[in-house]
């Protein structure tokens, strides 16, 4: 697709969205920490959402399970950092990383392995039936909130920020939490890394092709069976970073919180285009925007804002921002 005809109406709609509620913000440095909150909160749904755009977008599975990868991610953190206190507790950011690094990747190890086994035996029988899929992940994400239970407790568990992530740095009179910094740049990378994947490797076209012609894929020797299986094992992987993500920012783990993050994550993915890893990260974006403008400005209002912008985007494009049928 040439530049020309790429579609750049939507890319406007988050710096159309931070100008619009400017002046109703009055102080421009307010405004520049709502914003770049609201951008970070944005980073870290689409982080989440990201896996189950690719299981949705590439697979037609319809994971409501997804939110048990999230919690997973997020209690592997707090055991994983709870063992590194003397790192944490540094003031100095590298040392932070050291710890934080460690934590990301193994709670992506246990989410993709376990999300491997949640493929094999309770997504595989009920492929390309939405009803069931709908039901039988949905107990899967009950079930594994159970087990969440039994090994870490009912309880909530505290996730406290590394020492060298906490407080903020001043631009003028705006006041810039480190960690949403933090945030933003996780998701661009993660971002940046999904969109080479798909777009410019063999896999990324071995993927797009699988979901085109499957048949024809198969026939000149590929295996779609186990590359969407990866497909799903990375969209779990990825669950459990966003849960890294979110119970930092959050800064406390509970075993519903998988469940609580849901209904963001299906806005996000229904404005994105139902499959767009781009129309996701706006998505997420306009949300993550949109829940720390009106949580400022409007408080009542903040309960349904997301389902409101969510309804305004749909009368615009019934379809999405980036119907992945039209492209």
């Amino acid at each position: 697709m040439s530049p020309r005809d790429f579609d750049w109406k939507p890319l406007a709609l988050v710096p159309a969205l931070a100008l619009l509620v400017l002046p109703f913000v009055g102080s421009p440095s307010t405004w520049l920490t709502l914003t770049v909150a609201g951008l970070a909160m944005g980073m870290i749904i689409f982080i989440i959402a990201s896996g189950l755009t690719l299981v949705f977008g590439l697979m037609d599975v319809l994971n409501f399970g997804h939110g048990v990868f999230i919690a997973l991610g997020a209690f592997v953190a707090t055991s994983v950092l709870g063992a590194m206190g003397d790192w944490t507790g540094s003031a100095e950011l590298w040392r932070n990383m050291v710890a934080v690094l460690p934590a990301m990747l193994v709670a992506m190890a246990v989410a993709g392995a376990v999300g491997l086994a949640f493929e094999r035996f309770i997504v595989r029988p009920v492929y390309g039936q939405h009803l069931k899929q709908i039901l039988i992940t949905m107990g899967g994400m009950i079930i594994g909130e159970e087990f969440i239970k039994v090994i870490w407790g009912p309880a909530q568990i505290p996730l406290p920020l590394p020492e060298g992530m906490r407080g903020s740095w001043l631009l003028g009179d705006a006041a810039v939490e480190k960690y949403r910094v933090v945030a933003v740049l996780v998701g661009l990378a993660v971002f940046a890394l999904l969109a080479w994947t798909l777009s410019r490797t063999k896999v990324g076209l071995l993927i797009r092709a699988g979901v085109q012609d499957r048949e024809m894929v198969e026939s000149l020797g590929y295996r779609i069976r186990r590359l969407f299986v990866g497909v799903f094992v990375v969209g779990s992987a990825l669950a459990g970073l966003g849960g890294v993500m979110w119970g930092m920012y959050q800064q406390s783990v509970v075993p519903q919180m998988g469940a609580q993050v849901n209904v963001l994550i299906f806005i996000v993915i229904i404005i994105g285009g139902l499959g767009s890893t781009g129309g996701a990260l706006i998505g997420a974006l306009l949300v993550g925007l949109m829940a720390n403008y009106t949580g400022f400005l409007a408080p009542k209002v903040a309960l349904f804002s997301n389902i409101a912008l969510m309804v305004a985007i749909l009368l615009w494009r019934p379809q999405g921002v980036y119907p992945v049928a039209n492209r």
